[in-house]
């Protein structure tokens, strides 16, 4: 999964193609959790590009798209967003991959 370096790069890279923003922190159990299986969704939904944001690198842009809870996902296709998974509530790979397949 690719790092967020910059807002800069999250504004553009969400203009092009289609991403899902995965918000996460190093502390946060439940980010922790999806860990292990992330690479198998990965690879199961390869027509997105996966972009990790660090909540509290980040915590402006967090702020700006309403994202108060971890792990969070926003997916775009060509600069509109087309869905969210956005709550503070520990995810399955069941619930993520479900959320994938409707975007």
């Amino acid at each position: 999964m690719e790092k967020l370096q910059s807002v800069e790069q999250y504004h553009s890279l969400k203009e092009q193609g289609k991403h899902v923003f995965v918000f996460e922190a190093g502390w946060c159990k439940d980010c922790r959790f999806i860990e292990p299986f992330m690479p198998t969704v990965e690879e199961k939904f390869n027509d997105f590009t996966f972009v990790s944001v660090d909540r509290d690198e980040f915590i402006d842009l967090c702020g700006e798209l309403n994202v108060y809870g971890i792990p969070s996902f926003i997916a775009y296709n060509n600069g509109d967003e087309t869905g969210r998974f956005v709550s503070k509530d520990r995810k399955t790979q069941e619930e993520i991959e479900k959320f994938l397949q409707q975007q």
